[in-house]
């Protein structure tokens, strides 16, 4: 099939400060290209604490970058951070080709991602959002037809300010049509949510950097066959399969990769999406054991940051370095010396999966109660409820109902009270 974008090669440029972690410059940036279809003519950087706030790189540095842009037969200037609207056409005037800014990028992959009804609908939403800023500048030629009257009353405004206010209100009228529609489709997702809390199933959802091997954990511990690519967010709907361990099941839900500097409008449309790791009574967080241990670093903080926007930093966590396969025996013995916590797995090959198991039902236990509970013969959906919830019973049948042995969740045995034995 032939690339829509094969004939894009963008010249990637950035900010550095106190230097690069291990790799390539912009390392991520031309990861984000190539998942995006572009390819990657050239890397230009500029040691700075901050950009220019008109020109994102200064002045000097915009002119060598002219020549390194005809050097390397770039079309296209793809920036590592997000651009205001004028640092963008500040550029794009200086350099004479198209730049788009790095949530530029993430958006378009977004949106050649989204496949669910709902998907497509965030999608828009956020890139609507990311637009609005930059309308203003689409019309600053037409503005200039209006000026030059200094009483400012009627007849001042030109056609440029008019056609300005036409598209925000029609922006804004989508924006909340979408927001509606989205609405809509959360409280359809909320009651399928509800019926799975109210069979009181643990939760555990998987959280990570992009690409790092989620969904590939989840097919190999559940059996599902959820899409699994080589290439950034892969995965934009929550996906949720049963798992069983012990006897007793767990609801297990992939979700959306992260990244360094996400944008904030993602993190505003996906919100309901990002919801199910709220809702998760574990986090997986998985990493990409095979990355240097500085990019690793950098990984966690960024799926921190997330977790914490979007209100899951409290949640219990349990680290899972994936992809072990890659590793040669040193980094083998090596990586878990930098994560004493973490279980290291291959999703791929299988390798660590039965302690992983092990450690997710050890952590469950931990929020476990021992109780004893008489459940009456004409009562008997109490113990299928009781199942549900604790998973392995012990039980005695007596002349006035079941006895019960059974771990509890903690949070669940108020449902109980009325059974429990004195």
């Amino acid at each position: 099939m032939t690339n829509r974008r094969a004939a894009q090669r963008a010249l990637a440029i950035g900010i550095v400060d106190g230097g690069e972690p291990e790799g390539q410059p912009l390392a991520e940036l031309r990861e984000l290209l190539r998942t995006a279809g572009v390819a990657t003519a050239g890397v230009a950087t500029q040691q700075r604490s901050k950009p220019d706030p008109d020109r994102y790189f200064g002045r000097g540095r915009l002119e060598e970058l002219k020549d390194e842009i005809a050097a390397s037969g770039a079309n296209l200037v793809a920036c590592d951070d997000e651009l205001a609207p004028r640092q963008e056409r500040n550029l794009e005037s200086a350099l004479g080709v198209p730049v788009i800014d790095r949530t530029a990028v993430i958006l378009d992959i977004f949106a050649d991602h989204a496949h669910s009804a709902e998907g497509k609908l965030q999608v828009e939403l956020a890139q609507l959002e990311y637009n609005m800023a930059r309308m203003r500048g689409l019309w600053t030629h037409l503005e200039r037809l209006g000026a030059g009257r200094i009483d400012g009353g009627i007849g001042t405004r030109g056609p440029g300010e008019t056609q300005i206010e036409t598209d925000r209100r029609l922006a804004r009228n989508r924006i909340a049509a979408l927001r509606r529609r989205l609405e809509r489709l959360e409280r359809n997702r909320g009651v399928m949510r509800a019926r799975r809390e109210r069979s009181s199933l643990p939760r555990v959802a998987l959280a990570g950097y992009t690409n790092a091997g989620k969904s590939t954990l989840l097919n190999a511990l559940t059996g599902a066959e959820v899409t699994v690519a080589d290439r950034l967010f892969q995965t934009l709907d929550p996906t949720t399969r049963s798992l069983e361990l012990s006897g007793r099941d767990y609801l297990l839900t992939d979700t959306v990769g992260f990244i360094e500097k996400l944008p904030h409008q993602l993190v505003e449309a996906f919100k309901a999406t990002l919801e199910e790791t709220v809702l998760a009574d574990l986090i997986l967080h998985v990493v990409d054991a095979s990355e240097p241990q500085e990019r690793r670093a950098l990984d966690m903080q960024a799926v921190d940051a997330v977790l914490e926007e979007i209100g899951a930093g409290e949640k219990p966590r349990l680290l899972v370095l994936n992809k072990a396969d890659l590793l040669g025996d040193e980094e083998r013995r090596e990586v878990p010396l930098w994560h004493p916590d973490a279980v290291l797995i291959s999703a791929a090959t299988g390798a660590g999966l039965d302690e992983l198991r092990e450690r997710i039902e050890a952590a469950f236990a931990e929020t476990l109660t021992e109780v004893e509970l008489l459940i009456p013969y004409s009562e008997g959906g109490r113990l299928h409820e009781l199942h549900e919830v604790a998973g392995e019973l012990e039980r005695t049948d007596r002349a006035d109902g079941v006895l019960v042995h059974a771990r509890v969740p903690s949070a669940e045995l108020h449902r109980f009270d009325d059974l429990a034995v004195a």
